[in-house]
């Protein structure tokens, strides 16, 4: 998977903006993220049925790169999840599917 060219944190939207090398630029919420986070504990959370904690109001303190994605730093503390590119990929296309279903 292809890397994007931009990533981009909007901290008024609360939202990860990405900008893909064929034009795409998709919005991820702070809270989706770290909603749908990859690390183990996190997976266990959703696999048990549960929900992991992802209050509206949640910051994004900072990215780290990890080759092949990225790394959030949540202001909740919460830093495990490493985002790779197909993840993120397909998380934002998810929540584009789900935009365009809901309007009217």
């Amino acid at each position: 998977m292809i890397a994007p060219t931009e990533i981009a944190l909007d901290h008024a939207a609360r939202a990860l903006t990405l900008r893909w090398p064929d034009g795409r630029t998709q919005h991820i919420g702070y809270a989706r993220l770290r909603g749908d986070c990859p690390c183990a504990e996190c997976r266990r959370i959703r696999l048990d049925g549960g929900r992991v904690d992802a209050r509206p109001d949640l910051t994004l303190t900072g990215l780290e790169a990890a080759g092949y994605g990225i790394r959030a730093l949540f202001g909740d503390g919460h830093a495990r999840g490493i985002y790779p590119w197909p993840f993120l990929a397909d998380m934002a296309d998810r929540a584009d599917r789900a935009d365009t279903t809901a309007r009217p």
